[in-house]
């Protein structure tokens, strides 16, 4: 019985296990430093919220940036998201629609549904017809891409509503077919740089062929507004 009560006597006077931690990711450090690579090494559980919001709105404009001068080709695929997509189809919508009022009947815009339909569903479609050649890019990459590759159409949407503001003419309306047909150029050909090495060699033009048909049905929706 001595025995045994020196035993439970052992157990019970020992000191209690530490239960101290973090909640630190492995691998990860708590300050923002930059890889190799060029992309932030970020540890987000104790970061505050104005500094995760901050450091998100960089990054789309990082990706702007990266369609206006596509020299890295793995800027969007790597990081991808669709806010970049959302804020240029919300505001390409919103200025592209027209107006419902009786005494404006000149106004033949696309209504705000139809423009994120026609956004939304092309890309989809451009996406699908990327996967079923066998092209090496998932879903969600496909569509980001195609999202942010509309900030040259948005450029030439607003210096064509600009150039609306005074009197139409000729040379405004040549000034107009100029802008938007280099924002559907630049917006086809940052999406083949994308896009283009996701697809295998042989079937590259089929895979260009939607993407130049998406971007320049929205470049005439941009040219035709009025």
């Amino acid at each position: 019985m001595d025995a045994k009560l020196d035993m439970f006597e052992d157990v019970n006077t020992s000191p209690s296990p530490s239960l101290e931690g973090d909640m630190s990711i492995p691998g990860k450090r708590t300050t923002t430093t930059t890889a190799q690579n060029g992309v932030p090494d970020y540890n987000t559980l104790d970061e505050p919220i104005r500094e995760t919001v901050l450091r998100d709105i960089r990054a789309v404009g990082v990706k702007f940036y990266h369609v206006l001068y596509p020299k890295e080709k793995s800027s969007l695929l790597r990081d991808w998201d669709l806010w970049g997509p959302l804020v240029l189809c919300t505001f390409m919508a919103t200025i592209l629609q027209g107006s419902s009022s009786a005494d404006s009947m000149s106004d033949n815009g696309p209504e705000f549904a139809q423009v994120f339909v026609i956004v939304w569903i092309g890309a989809a479609i451009v996406t699908l017809n990327s996967k079923l050649l066998g092209g090496n890019i998932s879903f969600f990459q496909s569509v980001c891409v195609l999202g942010y590759c509309l900030t040259p159409v948005a450029i030439s949407l607003i210096v064509c509503r600009i150039i609306l503001l005074s009197a139409q003419t000729r040379l405004l309306f040549f000034l107009r077919f100029v802008t938007t047909t280099m924002g559907f150029a630049w917006a086809t050909y940052a999406s083949f740089i994308f896009l283009g090495q996701s697809q295998p060699p042989h079937r590259k033009p089929l895979a260009v062929y939607p993407i130049f048909l998406f971007f320049f049905i929205i470049s005439w929706l941009v040219l035709s507004h009025n």
